[in-house]
């Protein structure tokens, strides 16, 4: 079993290495989706006819229903932002035609089991690991997305199969189980319907939440079922998964919980900073790790009970005071990180029922989702323990003048119209467009990818610099513009791009702010000191459309705005652009 969990490990490791940027959102969305193999484990809690009969078995029904929520949602999820991908000149697919094979083997596999081959099992098992790797290593590039996607509902569906035909249940329990899926499964696509890149990092922080839940339940569901009725099992490799996959998940779910509110606008991104913020996490650290060595030591029911409550408890409230604690320009990285953690908790399920299964798969979505966020560290040159912890946002040196209030940027903002700005970009050669989550709140990347269009018509290259971390997670604004049919080939990343700004006629940065801020350069003192930037500043003349002169989400002034060669053009960025849309189209 390690050597299994190491191996998927690092396989994990290698194949996100080779994600490119682009798919960085699709690839969340997959691993969210596979990660709800969670729903495994609640199978083997479950039980007691057409109804649960006792408070193990309701944990494991729920366990299991809202990983469906999970399968469901993040695979639709998933193939909604491929499908924004495709251009008409793409070749045709066919890979619905995979179902064939797939569904043979099931139906192959379900006869070999109601005959009694359980060798089999052990087979389909394997072949669902290897789709779930071939899920993540398929998004390596735009022409094997789709494949991977595929690959990984294979995968899962497989699991799924495994494990159904291992169960020897009553026809009950077959039923219930059909009920829960499907209910799990109807609420999955109903979410995945009303997702849009706007609202995509929001809704995978909330599908993490419930990864995090179902590891809760399923690890109080399982000792609850063996204090009571097999405590000879409660080993110390068992209640040490239990105390692992309660920890984890429960730190997930919370802080999934926190991430989505503070992505959906339901709660200020500022940094919460309670006095003694380090020794509160340390105190509760300290408790956390009592009670699960207390559980690990003395699993007796009462003694046991009183751990699991205090450790999964400790362990909420850790993760929403943390997550809290993070301001939300470092959303981004806690979006990866909670992608990582959802695959330690099912990690965690497998070395606690036996299931190599669920720790393949598990360590592969852990492994995938940590080196994501070491992308996302580089790309904002922070330190993920000092992001975890809270640290960045709530210490920074404030620069104030004589009288105590807070410096601003030297010189004078001037600003500009809609006309002008159409005819600086008429005349131009090449222009770089710099977008931000101003656009996707807009919803003016229609407008924006019109205007692209018409300018290239006229002679004019046009191209667009996307920010690791630009929106609110990795990938979103890649999604935003291929939804608006933009050729994913006019998007560049920011290491691709940073060098032609000083080459470039006119710069129109539209709702962006901090990835474009040159005090990240510039003023150690920055909120945002040491990040990568796009350095539009370099640009002839620079455009930056806003609502207003706010500053940006991580609340750093950007002195961009104020520098000679910037022009501000403030307004409604869906308005502003159907304006220049139509003076350039005329």
């Amino acid at each position: 079993m390690l050597s299994t969990f190491a191996l998927s490990g690092v396989i994990g490791y290698q194949v996100v290495w080779g994600v490119a940027h682009s798919l960085h959102s699709p690839l969340m969305a997959v691993t969210n989706a596979v990660s709800g193999m969670t729903a495994v484990g609640g199978m083997y809690v479950m039980g007691g006819g057409f109804f649960p009969s006792d408070t193990a078995q309701t944990l494991g029904a729920i366990a299991t229903g809202i990983s469906a929520v999970n399968i469901t949602g993040g695979f639709l999820v998933t193939k909604k932002m491929l499908d924004m991908f495709k251009r008409p000149d793409d070749p045709p697919e066919f890979y619905e035609y995979y179902g064939i094979p797939a569904a043979a083997l099931v139906a192959g596999y379900s006869t070999t089991a109601l005959m009694g081959f359980e060798q089999t099992s052990a087979t389909v098992a394997t072949l669902s690991a290897l789709g779930c790797i071939g899920g993540i290593a398929g998004l390596a590039s735009q022409e094997t997305a789709r494949l991977g996607l595929v690959s990984g509902q294979v995968g899962v569906l497989f699991g799924l199969a495994a494990t159904i035909g291992g169960l020897d249940w009553p026809m009950a329990n077959y039923v219930q189980l059909a009920g829960v899926l499907g209910g799990g499964g109807g609420l999955g696509y109903m979410i995945a319907q009303r997702v849009d890149p706007t609202s995509l990092p929001q809704t995978v922080a909330a599908f993490h939440s419930l990864v995090g839940l179902a590891a809760v339940f399923t690890g109080m569901g399982d000792f609850l079922e063996h204090t009571f009725h097999n405590p000879a099992a409660l080993d110390g490799l068992r209640t040490t998964s239990i105390a692992l996959a309660s920890v984890i998940g429960g730190v997930t779910a919370t802080g999934s919980l926190i991430a989505f509110g503070k992505l959906n606008g339901n709660l200020s991104s500022a940094p919460l900073a309670l006095s003694g913020r380090d020794q509160i996490n340390m105190a509760m650290g300290v408790g956390m790790v009592g009670c699960m060595g207390l559980f690990i030591a003395s699993p007796t029911p009462t003694t046991g009970l009183v751990c699991m409550l205090g450790m999964t408890g400790l362990s909420g409230a850790l993760g929403l005071h943390m997550t809290a604690s993070i301001g939300g320009a470092d959303m981004p990285v806690v979006i990866t990180v909670l992608n990582s953690y959802s695959g330690w908790a099912l990690c965690a399920e497998g070395f606690m029922l036996d299931k190599p299964l669920l720790t393949v798969v598990g360590s592969l979505i852990g492994s995938s989702g940590a080196i994501l966020t070491h992308i996302m560290c580089v790309a904002m040159n922070r330190k993920i323990g000092s992001v975890l912890l809270g640290g960045y946002g709530t210490d920074a040196t404030v620069v104030v003048d004589g009288d105590g209030s807070a410096a601003l940027p030297e010189g004078e903002a001037t600003f500009t119209d809609v006309e002008q700005t159409v005819e600086l970009l008429r005349d131009a050669n090449e222009v770089i467009i710099v977008p931000g989550y101003g656009l996707a709140v807009a919803n003016g990347q229609y407008a924006i990818a019109d205007i692209t269009k018409n300018l290239h018509a006229k002679g004019v290259n046009v191209r667009f610099g996307i920010h690791p971390v630009a929106g609110r997670m990795p990938g979103q604004l890649n999604v935003l513009l291929a939804e608006a049919g933009v050729p994913y080939d006019y998007v560049l990343e920011m290491d691709e791009i940073n060098d032609d700004f000083p080459k470039t006629d006119v710069c129109l940065v539209v709702g962006a702010n901090d990835t474009v801020n040159s005090s990240a350069e510039d003023d150690p003192t920055s909120v945002i000191a040491g990040m990568p930037v796009l350095r539009v500043w370099e640009a002839k003349q620079v455009i930056v459309m806003k609502r207003s002169m706010g500053a940006g989400y991580a609340g750093a002034e950007n002195p961009v705005f104020f520098k000679d060669n910037t022009d501000m053009l403030l307004g409604d960025a869906k308005k502003t652009l159907d304006e220049m849309k139509a003076k350039i189209d005329s």
